[in-house]
């Protein structure tokens, strides 16, 4: 929004942030939530909590109540920062929760006296976008910016391995989990990036476009960390939803990189301003998240002059696992090359390691490797074993040592770029008292990649469409909405009675 912060801003007010954390009784290890859109708040908060010790736990400031309970509670969350826009939603859990300390900023809070003013008068009497609440001990983020001036950040045991990020993902079970990324993990990954940047980006010279929010682990580890190791500028747009603000950007700055997903791409492509926008400054464009369609990297190259590129990661990655090379001569529908320091095999179910060109489960091996989920075991061991990551995702190595996605974790939905776990959407459908079973499948979407599709078998005959619809959004994010529901008189099953999502799956493709 026109406001710009320096970094050594950034270091002053984190300094001061950490120092008022610690005074609130919050000890090194202490998690702590982060939950707002692409706010100058954001940096100021996050190092301030790394330098206090705490455990970051970003979170999606979209999620409905019941999805915040889950990682609170899961992650032991003693404190959090939070937009005012969803303190009503905390409010509705937070006698179930451990936290203690909450501290509320808004929308305009750091865009300055005159500005910030107008903005929140907007935010909160026109659009109404801020729902009333009422919590306890509550702190505003400014207010704790200038009591940390008076005290200095007390010392603690830091090193490589220590965990510092919780970041949550879904699973092949569809339980949401905690990866515990560290120091170490991060650190890696940030340097692995610059390996990799390094013949396209100059330090200090760079001005990068970042539309996607922080709190999801591509924009936090590639803009928010490794853009930030370039002393690049980054230029954060609130709601990447509106495209005429990602424009205005461009016009407005001297853009010459920009992160995404297919979708946005693909939205901006087929928005009429888009093209008259200033791409003079652009060297490259990369993908991650989902798929990048070849057909919107084409017509990328075609308006903006300038590659799009398509990447690879996992949340248990850090993320960045692989990429094309940024100047364009990748090979069209890979995922690219690994980055430095970092193994990728294809292995079959017996666990062989695979040849060119042979299908197999991808598998990743680095230091920027999760330490393990959060207070899950059990879990770790199925999907780290000795050193190997075990992505779920299907694939296969060309000669030339580029691989390829074939198909993905086989029931995982991925909505514009956020994965959807069809267990979670089915568990939440099946609490409903008038439905007795439920199934949950992606079908293709020219604007998302992916819907969401319902099969449901009514448990009373009253049950609508409209009836569901509103129970999702009251229990679901948005984009974990089904866009598509077919009520049926039963499912197909296996011989335990297991529900098959695939035959669902290949009915829908047969019916195309």
């Amino acid at each position: 929004m026109g406001k710009a912060l320096t970094y050594g801003q950034i270091d002053k007010y984190s300094k001061q942030f950490a120092g008022y954390l610690q005074s609130r009784g919050l000890q090194p290890g202490d998690r702590i939530a982060i939950m707002m859109p692409n706010l100058l708040q954001y940096p100021i908060a996050l190092f301030g909590c790394f330098r206090a010790g705490l455990v970051v736990v970003n979170t999606n400031p979209l999620y409905t109540p019941r999805e915040m309970e889950h990682q609170f509670i899961d992650s032991g969350v003693k404190a959090i920062i939070l937009a005012e826009n969803f303190a009503s939603n905390l409010e509705k859990i937070l006698p179930k929760t451990s936290i203690k300390t909450i501290i509320l900023t808004s929308i305009g809070e750091m865009l300055g006296a005159v500005k910030g003013n107008i903005v929140n008068f907007v935010v909160r009497s026109v659009k109404r976008m801020v729902p009333k609440y009422q919590l306890p001990n509550v702190v505003k983020f400014s207010n704790a910016l200038n009591a940390g001036k008076k005290f200095t950040i007390e010392a603690f045991d830091d090193h490589p391995d220590r965990v510092i990020v919780h970041q949550y993902t879904g699973g092949t079970t569809g339980i949401s989990k905690g990866a515990m990324l560290t120091n170490k993990n991060l650190v890696a990954n940030m340097l692995q990036i610059q390996a990799v940047l390094d013949n396209v980006l100059k330090e200090g010279e760079e001005t990068i476009l970042c539309p996607l929010p922080m709190y999801h682990i591509f924009a936090f580890t590639v803009n928010c960390l490794a853009m930030m190791s370039y002393g690049a500028l980054n230029v954060l747009v609130v709601n990447a939803r509106d495209l005429s603000s990602v424009i205005k950007e461009f016009n407005t700055h001297k853009i010459t990189l920009m992160t995404g997903v297919n979708t946005l791409y693909n939205a901006l492509l087929n928005n009429k301003d888009f093209g008259s926008a200033d791409f003079s400054s652009l060297k490259t464009c990369v993908g991650g998240g989902m798929a990048v369609q070849r057909a919107v990297a084409n017509k990328w190259q075609e308006v903006t002059g300038c590659p799009l590129v398509e990447g690879y990661g996992m949340t248990e990655a850090s993320p960045v696992v692989s990429l094309n090379p940024l100047k364009g001569e990748g090979k069209p529908g890979s995922i690219g090359m690994p980055v430095p320091s970092t193994d990728v095999r294809i292995i079959d179910e017996e666990g062989h390691v695979l040849g060119v060109d042979q299908v197999g489960e991808i598998q990743v091996r680095g230091p920027q490797v999760m330490k393990g989920y959060y207070n899950k075991p059990s879990e770790t061991s199925k999907t780290v074993k000795d050193g190997w990551l075990f992505t779920g995702d299907i694939g296969k190595m060309d000669e030339d040592g580029y691989f390829y996605i074939v198909d993905r974790k086989k029931d995982m939905i991925l909505v514009s770029g956020f994965n959807v776990y069809p267990n979670e959407i089915e568990e939440v459908l099946s609490q409903h008292p008038k439905v007795l079973e439920v199934a949950a499948i992606g079908i293709p979407s020219e604007k998302s990649g992916e819907v969401v599709k319902l099969f449901i078998v009514k448990k009373d005959k009253s049950l609508s469409e409209s009836e569901v619809i509103e129970y999702c959004k009251e229990n679901l994010t948005g984009y974990k909405n089904p866009k598509s529901i077919e009520f049926r008189k039963e499912l197909p099953k296996t011989n335990v009675g297991k529900i098959l999502r695939k035959a669902l799956r290949e009915e829908e493709q047969a019916n195309k």
